[in-house]
């Protein structure tokens, strides 16, 4: 059997399902690619078929490129994969050019058969490529469907002609949230922005009977035709000028010039609009090749499709154990990250027991769910009825009984060991035997919040980034004592709640912290040796992080931030290595400055709680350097005090997967998602050079920066992260 199927119905139309075997989305090989050119062909030459519909066999329509295709296709080409690349990319275009085309006379552009695509489901990447190839859409009627080009969300950019087709159909400026945003859109949306033509409760009978009706000019693309120009105006039209100058501030203010995706979509498309279509798509793949072969785009495809989706899909996940999907959980504190956890576990179709001390706080809980959907609904998103049956699975009590009959439990109570010890054991005492005990604590250990329960081995951490509902992220913490059943439910509750999970043996602050802490030092270190704020969280930022160190500890509060550093040096004593970044914690907690939630921080605030820029008051207690550092040292220190922290965190076992490494980091704190994540971008830079900068930035500024023994090893015998610890490579997503 094959991917592609060929038929023709009474009517003369050729169909084509795309129904890849052994799949549940279709995904195109590059055997499949060449099929669709046969049947393609075979459909014009035979002088009985009237026009051709493509469509899919399966409940949605395509999900895009078999991406091993491309580091297949690197390997077969030796010495010269650029080459290799680029020829693949251009084969590609032929056929959806011979598609576009139809047959039809190069001059009269006359005598074409009439292609229409049938989208009955969900299509992105090359499915939406090869839907706009075809000379008419229809989409099915179904909001839940959604089409797009998010390709530059993984590090690429749409190289299939996607890129140019869509800037000449709508212009640069309107192509903007499609291609440089990656969004998908449902079919009522995608109709607007003229990703499709029709939308229809049965697309394939409506593709059908367009293609019975269609006339020769109806099969002529705009490009095509005389006398085309581009909407918007092209580059040297004053009015294309200006669009090319906003689309170009637009991606640089974005991407601070750290994705190399979107840099290279945006010249593909301001390159192709001074020439012709054919050679616009030549131009096209020379710069997908170039994106191809930085290894940014290897690291993003790596870390954010291919290891993300083995997560997601249970790699880590203990084999033996049978199906533990939760059908009622107990969450215990209903405070911000308890009424949280509520809300995603009750839209998951869970039964919800939300508990705290008293009524008021419980049901300040549930009016969280409440006001999200609220917003819901303003936005269309959702229905009073939607927001009703998603509130009734929610039971905000102060009655430990309603906890009977859980399956899960997870304590989101206050960070103190002697409350979550005296909560466990109460909740212990009503619920069944088998249910599973979590914690969502942030910092305290989970062997030591274990010994307050008599199932050690049922008890686990689960560990939120706030906000909850808007976080990718869940990273699972065993304890020494933590039995596989417990593993398995934590991610198998995860996978419900539709995020990303990893699993991490206990040590303080697990993994994430462990990462993040010394990111948010770093730059406070840096403001005590007079360093400029502003220029710490723009080093930031242009290395890709969604907010510098500075601000990150405004939003995350300075006083958590205190709690913290007390915390941790009452755990570990003589054994604390003082810190001058300490010392400004503590001070702006003194000064009162809390951070956004108190209106001042290391920034200002206006009324209504805006930033209105960083505080002057800060250069009283730290006077600003009169020589300030160079940007790449800014860059380096801040990014080596978090790799650093991955590469001991794998050294010490607590990081047992080196795709969580890289996963997590970039879903819980935004790690410079262009690197792929810390052990990516160690690799990107090699080893050998990595201990090198280790060496220079330990003289320079201290232990921290010490070149841990793993990293040594590796760079002594040349050695990659990946080349040495990457699990089998993954199956063809």
């Amino acid at each position: 059997m094959s991917d592609f199927k060929y038929d023709v119905d009474a009517d003369g139309v050729a169909i084509i399902t795309w129904d890849a075997e052994g799949k549940s989305m279709n995904v195109l090989t590059r055997e499949a690619f060449g099929l669709v050119e046969e049947y393609v062909d075979r459909a014009l030459e035979d002088e009985g078929v009237k026009g051709i519909v493509i469509t899919s066999g399966k409940k949605d329509f395509a999900g895009g490129m078999d991406l091993n295709v491309l580091a297949t296709i690197r390997e077969e080409s030796g010495e010269n994969p650029a080459q290799g690349l680029f020829d693949f990319t251009m084969g590609g275009h032929r056929i959806l050019r011979k598609l576009e085309l139809a047959g039809m006379d190069p001059k009269t552009k006359k005598g074409g058969k009439p292609v229409a695509c049938a989208i009955n489901g969900t299509c992105a990447g090359i499915g939406t490529e090869i839907a706009l190839a075809c000379h008419h859409r229809v989409m099915t009627d179904n909001p839940k469907a959604k089409i797009g080009l998010p390709e530059i969300l993984i590090g690429i950019f749409p190289g299939g002609g996607g890129t140019t087709r869509y800037s000449r159909m709508v212009g640069a400026m309107a192509a903007a949230p499609v291609l440089l945003e990656g969004k998908m859109m449902d079919p009522k949306k995608a109709k607007g922005a003229q990703l499709i033509d029709a939308v229809s409760e049965d697309p394939l009978a409506a593709a059908k009977e367009w293609v019975l009706n269609a006339k020769d000019a109806d099969l002529v693309k705009p490009w095509d035709a005389k006398g085309y120009k581009m909407p918007g105006g092209a580059p040297y039209h004053p009015a294309g000028f200006m669009t090319f100058v906003g689309a170009s501030a637009m991606v640089h203010g974005k991407t601070q010039g750290a994705f190399p995706a979107a840099k290279a979509l945006l010249s593909s498309i301001y390159e192709g609009a001074l020439v012709d279509f054919d050679t616009a798509l030549k131009i096209e793949a020379r710069w997908f090749t170039n994106v191809l072969m930085n290894p940014s785009s290897s690291a993003m495809i790596r870390s954010l499709f291919l290891n993300k989706q083995a997560l997601e899909k249970g790699a880590v996940r203990p084999k033996d154990v049978p199906d533990q999907s939760v059908k009622k959980i107990g969450v215990l504190g209903a405070g911000m990250m308890g009424a949280g956890i509520a809300l995603v576990s009750a839209q998951a179709g869970m039964e919800v027991v939300l508990i705290d001390r008293d009524q008021d706080a419980a049901d300040k809980g549930k009016a969280y769910s409440a006001a999200y959907m609220d917003k819901g609904i303003k936005r269309g998103k959702a229905t009073e009825e939607k927001k009703e049956a998603l509130l009734g699975q929610i039971t905000a009590t102060t009655d430990l009984e309603a906890l009977k009959g859980c399956d899960l439990i997870i304590e989101a109570v206050f960070e103190d060991p002697g409350v979550k010890a005296e909560m466990t054991q109460k909740v212990e005492a009503i619920i069944p035997e088998d249910c599973i005990f979590a914690s969502n604590t942030s910092t305290l250990p989970i062997t030591e919040l274990a010994k307050a329960s008599s199932r050690p081995e049922q008890f686990i951490g689960i560990h939120f980034f706030s906000p909850v509902e808007k976080m990718l992220l869940v990273e699972i913490i065993k304890g020494k004592a933590t039995g596989d059943r417990a593993v398995a439910k934590a991610l198998d509750y995860v996978r419900q709640i539709r995020k990303t999970p990893i699993v991490v043996n206990d040590a303080r602050f697990f993994y994430a912290n462990r990462c993040i802490i010394p990111y948010i030092n770093e730059g406070m270190r840096m403001i005590t040796e007079g360093v400029s704020p502003v220029l710490i969280d723009n080093a930031a930022r242009q290395l890709g992080f969604p907010v510098g160190p500075v601000q990150l500890t405004d939003e995350t509060s300075i006083d958590l931030g205190a709690k913290i550093a007390r915390a941790t040096m009452a755990a570990m004593g003589d054994a604390y290595p003082e810190s001058p970044a300490d010392d400004l914690i503590f001070w702006m907690e003194e000064q009162g400055r809390l951070g956004r939630k108190a209106n001042a921080g290391f920034f200002d605030y206006d009324d209504k709680g805006k930033r209105a820029g960083y505080w002057k008051g800060l250069q009283e207690k730290y006077p600003l350097a009169a020589e300030q550092p160079d940007l790449i040292e800014v860059q380096e220190r801040l990014m080596f005090a978090q790799v650093l922290e991955a590469v001991r965190a794998l050294e010490e076992g607590v990081l047992m997967d080196i795709r969580e490494g890289d996963v997590g980091a970039i879903l819980a704190w935004g790690f410079a998602p262009w690197s792929g994540g810390p052990l990516s971008w160690l690799d990107i830079l090699g080893t050998p050079y990595a201990a090198e900068r280790c060496d220079s930035l330990a003289e320079q500024f201290g232990d921290r920066f010490t070149c841990p023994a793993l990293l040594r090893e590796m760079a002594e015998k040349g050695k990659s992260f990946y080349g040495r610890f990457a699990p089998e490579k993954s199956a063809a997503a």
